[in-house]
């Protein structure tokens, strides 16, 4: 017989297996369906709806109640003042209670005298365009012909010229 040729009983057969297989294939789509975790759908795009972890953090204002407190000398308004000295306190041996008082005031008034003095400098830098108007324009670039070749050079703590010794000689003494 031609293989186009089925007769009626195999054509039956093969539709109703095909809607059996067709049953059983959506029956297992359909469990599957039911252990896969739900779509969340398509996430917002917009940048207003949602603050970045970094923005709600930096959008705090942490110091509204004292806005000043962390400016630069800010240290001369907050109220420090430095341990007093009482009956169970360290005190060097060879010192009264008095002189070693006196000794850390010293250091106090010194700390705050230092202090006082950099908060003056704050905010005061070299204007780079009123240097150069300053400087004006060179054609004999004698800057370059200097030790510095045309830099500012800082001060150190130590004399190094050679004229001077830091160091202290050995007098002899212990």
């Amino acid at each position: 017989r031609p293989a186009t040729s089925l007769s009626c009983k195999e054509v039956n057969i093969s539709t109703e297996t095909m809607k059996t297989q067709t049953v059983i294939a959506a029956a297992l789509i359909g469990s599957a369906a039911a252990f896969a975790p739900e779509q969340a759908g398509r996430p917002a795009t917009s940048l207003s709806e949602k603050k970045s972890i970094a923005s709600t953090i930096f959008g705090m204002d942490l110091f509204a109640p004292v806005s000043d407190q962390n400016d630069y000398g800010a240290r001369n308004k907050k109220n420090l003042s430095q341990g007093k000295i009482g009956s169970n306190s360290y005190v060097p041996n060879g010192l009264s209670a008095a002189e070693y008082n006196a000794i850390r005031d010293k250091e106090t008034a010194k700390k705050k005298a230092n202090y006082d003095k950099n908060v003056a400098k704050a905010g005061k830098f070299l204007d780079y365009t009123k240097f150069y108007l300053e400087r004006g324009t060179d054609t004999s670039e004698s800057w370059f012909k200097s030790v510095t070749r045309g830099h500012r050079m800082a001060k150190t703590k130590f004399d190094w010229s050679g004229n001077s010794d830091p160091q202290k000689n050995y007098d002899g003494k212990a």
